[in-house]
């Protein structure tokens, strides 16, 4: 048995009990189990509770969640001295109790000190404590006060709250106090005394002090008054509900503390009117009062089993001095790689390049409303990309801002937080109610794909995991052939016209397939400008009014298809061209520039080869012209599998028809 070389507080269990939380008192483990806390008639998991000594007064207490693993591995065991480093009490009915936060283990096992005696709740012993407490239900016991053989009283079907034979003693004998006992010295710390708030009061008043500030993690139903400081990342819509008791309305918002803790909160009727003006996204309040309930995982998913229901009593305060230690969001990106082996319907948070976005289309939902949509495609370093789609007001609101972005060549980072995947025939990554979007967010994983990116990212190729029902088809596509694009004037409106045509190219003019770039990076994206050569011999660029030793070489690639019904020119920028030539232009300009006859063959490969072409059709101005542009944003090759049962759905559709 070790001897401990730590020193017991003396009256340390009554300065805790009497509300002194800055003591930090040295105690010692008694008695440790673990209890299943249940809620809503749910169990909620485990928690330990323990009773805790100072040598001569016991009292009970219960682990905060974060500390349950420490007594799942044994650091935490009976016989254990440790040094209460953060801790708060509760009223638990008539009773208090010691909530333990965080400690410090001292020695992890030692024979018990003393002869504990357990406290009420002003401090005073129990006459003859039998029942000590009730906690979840169970009925607890403890020591008997005055027994001179210090046995414990065990009725029948309970274990005693208390034990005193020596851990491990096979023996199982009572120890008395003078056997066996680690001798301490008399501690350096100073015996309690009562501070003047408190002196002469007993036990506090319920609503004397003000409510202490806790981490979010340290929240648990068992708790009296609490105080949390938080930032709100995300504030939710008013939503309306009917049910038996009538109409009502409900809105939630998410907070976040400085130890990277979130929880919900949720307000209905009376409390919406209350609170739903003063929370605001992004500020910082402190929120006192509520009704800690089990968290409804089918609609939130934050990592916490439980959310705050605010009541009459209930308090949000506004910060006014911004605390920089909370951040402003916090993630867990998982690499798009890692969606492949994600569970249908996971919620997870993703960050990536966005190279295309469609344009809004109008769905109709089962319940005969309509709604938006609108599909983009997302990549990163994993060598993967995955489709994401945006359900309302996404939308129009960031979905209308990435689409113009990409269209002048601005290839934004996009964070994704709570979005929901799907497995249908392949792995996407669709949008909920709880979802956010936040367009080049500042964050480290923003950055670093941003430099990646522009730094040759842009042109690595990507394993696209998101597939449609039939195999090299785009979802939500507009099959079309070539001469329908005169024929039905596509690309004449305001808007351009998307569609997808099978098709096999003929012809590359090949003579310019590129342009020279500027390679300047203003903030963080590339210009991209188009850059000449001047007679010192550096490139200029006029946007930028810099000249510059090397440039970027960029595809300007036109070439002509051909299905059944006719021939059209198609032009193909940087993505595009590169899908389809499978290398970048500065390597096919290297090849023509070494006369190196990979360059003819390059070209010659794609020849009377049929591609899927994802076209973006347009009516463009050429001085006093006007002529429809087919500019391809993705090049796919025509996979027979799947384009067999893209036809085969075709015929079936047309049967059904008649």
């Amino acid at each position: 048995m070790a001897m401990a070389m730590a020193r017991l507080t003396p009256n340390g269990v009554a300065a805790a009990l009497a509300g002194d939380t800055n003591l930090k008192p040295v105690l010692q483990i008694v008695e440790l189990r673990g209890v299943q806390v249940n809620g809503a008639g749910v169990t909620r998991g485990e928690r330990f509770r323990a009773v805790v000594s100072d040598g001569t007064a016991a009292s009970s207490a219960l682990f905060a969640a974060q500390l349950s693993d420490h007594a799942r591995s044994g650091a935490l065991r009976r016989g254990s001295i440790v040094q209460l480093s953060e801790y708060v009490i509760n009223d638990v009915g008539p009773r208090r109790i010691i909530v333990i936060l965080n400690l410090e283990v001292l020695v992890s096992e030692c024979e018990i000190i003393g002869n504990p005696t357990a406290l009420s709740e002003t401090g005073s012993p129990i006459p003859n404590p039998t029942r000590v407490e009730q906690f979840n239900g169970a009925p607890q016991y403890g020591l008997m006060a005055g027994n001179s053989s210090n046995t414990t009283t065990k009725p029948s079907d309970n274990v005693p709250l208390f034990q005193n034979s020596m851990a491990g003693n096979s023996s199982n004998f009572a120890t008395r106090p003078s056997d066996k006992v680690p001798v301490f010295q008399p501690t350096v710390q100073p015996s309690y005394r009562p501070a003047p708030n408190y002196k002469n009061h007993g036990a506090i008043m319920k609503n004397e002090a003000p409510a202490r500030i806790i981490p979010i993690s340290a929240l648990n139903p068992y708790q009296g008054r609490w105080a949390i400081k938080a930032r709100v990342t995300a504030k939710g819509d008013i939503r309306r509900y009917h049910n038996a008791k009538g109409d009502g309305k409900v809105f939630s918002f998410d907070l976040l503390d400085s130890d990277g803790g979130e929880i919900r909160v949720t307000c209905f009727n009376a409390l919406l009117d209350r609170f739903y003006e003063v929370v605001e996204v992004g500020k910082v309040y402190v929120v006192s009062r509520g009704n800690l309930r089990p968290a409804q995982k089918n609609y939130n998913h934050l990592n916490n089993e439980w959310e705050i229901l605010l009541e009459n009593g209930s308090t949000v305060d506004l910060c006014p001095d911004e605390d920089s230690s909370i951040p402003t969001q916090r993630f867990d990106f998982r690499p798009i790689n890692e969606i492949e082996d994600a569970q249908n319907n996971a919620i997870l948070d993703i960050i990536g390049v966005v190279t295309s976005v469609n344009p809004c289309t109008t769905i109709q939902r089962k319940n005969g409303m309509e709604t938006q949509k609108r599909t983009m495609n997302l990549k990163d370093m994993s060598g993967r990309s995955v489709e994401v789609t945006m359900w309302g007001d996404l939308c129009n609101r960031e979905g209308s801002q990435l689409q113009g972005m990409v269209e002048r060549g601005i290839f934004p980072v996009l964070a994704v937080k709570a979005g929901k995947v799907s497995d249908f025939s392949g792995k996407s990554v669709g949008t909920i109610s709880s979802t956010q979007l936040f367009i080049n967010p500042d964050s480290a994983e923003a950055h670093s794909l941003r430099q990646w990116f522009d730094s040759g990212g842009r042109d690595a190729s990507t394993q696209s995991i998101s597939r449609d029902i039939t195999p090299g088809a785009s979802r939500n596509e507009i099959r079309k052939t070539v001469a329908q694009i005169k024929d039905e004037g596509l690309g004449m409106g305001d808007k351009p016209d998307w569609i997808t045509v099978k098709a096999t190219v003929i012809f590359f003019k090949n003579e310019s397939f590129f342009y020279t770039a500027c390679p300047n990076m203003i903030g963080d994206r590339q210009c991209n400008k188009k850059v000449t050569k001047s007679t010192t011999g550096n490139w200029t660029c006029d946007k930028c009014d810099r000249e510059f030793e090397e440039c970027d070489y960029r595809y300007l690639l036109q070439f002509q298809i051909q299905d059944h019904s006719g021939t059209a020119w198609v032009t193909a920028f940087q993505e595009a061209g590169q899908e389809l030539l499978g290398c970048s232009a500065t390597e096919l300009n290297a090849l023509k520039e070494r006369e190196d006859p990979r360059f003819a063959d390059t070209m010659l490969n794609c020849l009377f080869q049929e591609y899927l072409l994802r076209l973006k059709v347009k009516e463009e101005s050429y001085g006093d012209e006007r002529k429809v542009k087919n500019t391809a944003v993705k090049v796919e090759k025509v996979d027979p599998s799947g384009e067999s049962k893209f036809l085969l759905d075709l015929i079936s559709k047309s049967s059904a028809l008649h």
